[in-house]
């Protein structure tokens, strides 16, 4: 009976002991997991401050394009589109607004859409106490006569754009990031 009764202690000790050394590595596993999220989450705040950054120098270059993913019609209709052609982008003091969509009828352009070109003037930029900026200019052109307004937010190059043509109701807004015109791919179409 003696022995049986030290055989059932030894056998409680051990799973005891296999327990808690089960219980501290299940701790060190998510201590680890815990670190590598945090250095994952830290490069990632790390790279949108940069494209941040660059993207606020672009807009005060007047050396940008909004590569645009989506885009908005007036009546509240949304479409997601290519990054390569659709675009707003300023080159100084020209600045083209490209929509293309991915269908049978070429367009204007060439490439399913319309590409207007103009001279931009008049570009403000104003940063809230967020550190969103604000930025709004005028396009003139023999296709285009219009408004253009950008609202970068703080804490990477995501940003809207919204057209508001000056002789018509025809408001487009595009959502997509803001990069320097010299990072950018965009494919431009023939203009107008």
């Amino acid at each position: 009976m003696k022995k049986f009764i030290a055989l059932v202690a030894l056998v409680l000790v051990s799973a005891s002991t296999m327990l808690v050394a089960q219980e501290s590595s299940r701790e060190i596993r998510k201590a680890e997991r815990d670190a590598e999220r945090a250095k994952m989450k830290a490069e990632e705040n790390a790279a949108n401050t940069l494209a941040y950054q660059q993207a606020v120098q672009a807009l005060k270059d007047k050396q940008f394009v909004l590569e645009a993913d989506q885009v908005i019609f007036r009546n509240g209709q949304s479409a997601f589109v290519s990054t390569t052609t659709n675009f707003v982008m300023m080159n100084e003091q020209r600045a083209t607004v490209q929509i293309a969509f991915n269908t049978a009828y070429p367009g204007p352009n060439g490439i399913g859409g319309v590409t207007v070109d103009g001279t931009a003037s008049d570009m403000q930029m104003t940063t809230d106490k967020k550190g969103n900026v604000n930025c709004n200019f005028s396009v003139q052109g023999i296709g285009i006569s219009a408004q253009v307004f950008i609202s970068l937010t703080n804490g990477g190059n995501n940003a809207t754009v919204t057209v508001n043509p000056n002789f018509n109701s025809n408001t487009l807004t595009l959502n997509g990031n803001l990069v320097p015109l010299n990072q950018s791919d965009v494919f431009k179409g023939r203009s107008w």
